[in-house]
C-alpha cells in the first residue's frame, strides 16, 4: 500500500543530522520560515518520485520480458539448434 504525502507528514518526527552550506541557508530564509517542513515536503516529492521512476523502470522491464517470450515462444532459442554434446 501505497503512502500518501499526507500521511508521510502525519507520522512521528525524529531529529536528524543535515549539514548545508551556510549561504544556501541564508537564501533558504528567505523564501521559507520552516525549514525542516521544507525540507520534509520537497524530500517527499522526491521519494515519491524515484517510486514512480523505480515502478515505471520495473514495468519496462516486465514487458521487455514479456515481449522476448513471446519471439521465444515462436521463434524458439538460437541455441536450439546447437548440441552441448
Amino acid at each position: 500500500m501505497a503512502s500518501s504525502p499526507h500521511a508521510i507528514a502525519a507520522s512521528r518526527k525524529r531529529p536528524v543530522n543535515l549539514t548545508l552550506s551556510e549561504s544556501l541557508v541564508t537564501d533558504l530564509k528567505s523564501y521559507t520560515t520552516n525549514l525542516s517542513a521544507t525540507a520534509e515536503e520537497l524530500l517527499t516529492a522526491y521519494v515519491v518520485a524515484q517510486k514512480q521512476a523505480r515502478s515505471h523502470r520495473q514495468q519496462q522491464a516486465d514487458q521487455t520480458v514479456a515481449a522476448w517470450n513471446v519471439v521465444h515462444a515462436n521463434l524458439g532459442s538460437f541455441a536450439d539448434e546447437h548440441s552441448t554434446l
